[in-house]
């Protein structure tokens, strides 16, 4: 070999090609930012709790609700105040998406769901029913959504549910409609 060769093969090393402890210093650095993100979110939502904490206890169905005109079961996907579909009730755990099991009677809407607190609406605080594309956090196609109003305490308040079977929308739609119009019949002749 050359003596060129050999001090060239000499002075060429290769670069550094991992520098670990910056490498190890930005994933723990990253790491520590995310969980900073969570815990922010998880104070946030335990802030709109407090704030809605003038929320009153939810009902319980009563212990003979009548006869089930309908039944449903599906998801719940959430409260809001009425009519302000992105202020997301979270209060009394209003806010907990589940699955979910409604039930209509004479008496109001049962509203039960696994893994979260149960719930039920009475006829009498029944303001409406409608279709629509949408409640805080889940947007879906136009009439994918059952929206229930009801009263509860001082606040109205919208209730999202989507059926396994979106076809029985309009149907729920017609009979909370007929149950609330009944119902203020019934009082007004009172």
């Amino acid at each position: 070999m050359t003596p060129a060769l050999i001090n060239l093969a000499a002075e060429e090393k290769s670069a550094a090609v991992t520098d670990w402890a910056a490498r190890i210093g930005w994933v723990v650095g990253l790491l520590l930012f995310i969980a900073l993100l969570y815990w922010l979110m998880r104070e946030g939502w335990k802030w709109r709790g407090t704030l809605q904490g003038d929320l009153p206890e939810l009902p319980a169905a009563p212990a003979e609700p009548g006869a089930a005109t309908l039944t449903m079961t599906g998801r719940y996907h959430g409260s809001t105040t009425a009519g302000q579909w992105l202020d997301r009730i979270v209060a009394q755990g209003l806010g907990t998406r589940s699955r979910a099991e409604l039930t209509l009677t004479e008496q109001g809407v049962a509203v039960v769901r696994p893994g979260a607190k149960d719930f039920f609406v009475p006829a009498a605080a029944l303001r409406g029913a409608r279709l629509d594309n949408g409640i805080a956090g889940k947007v879906l196609a136009e009439g994918g959504l059952l929206v229930i109003t009801w009263q509860h305490g001082d606040k109205t308040i919208d209730s999202g549910f989507r059926s396994d079977r979106a076809a029985e929308h309009t149907a729920w739609v017609e009979a909370l409609t007929t149950l609330h119009d009944s119902h203020n019949d019934t009082e007004g002749a009172r």
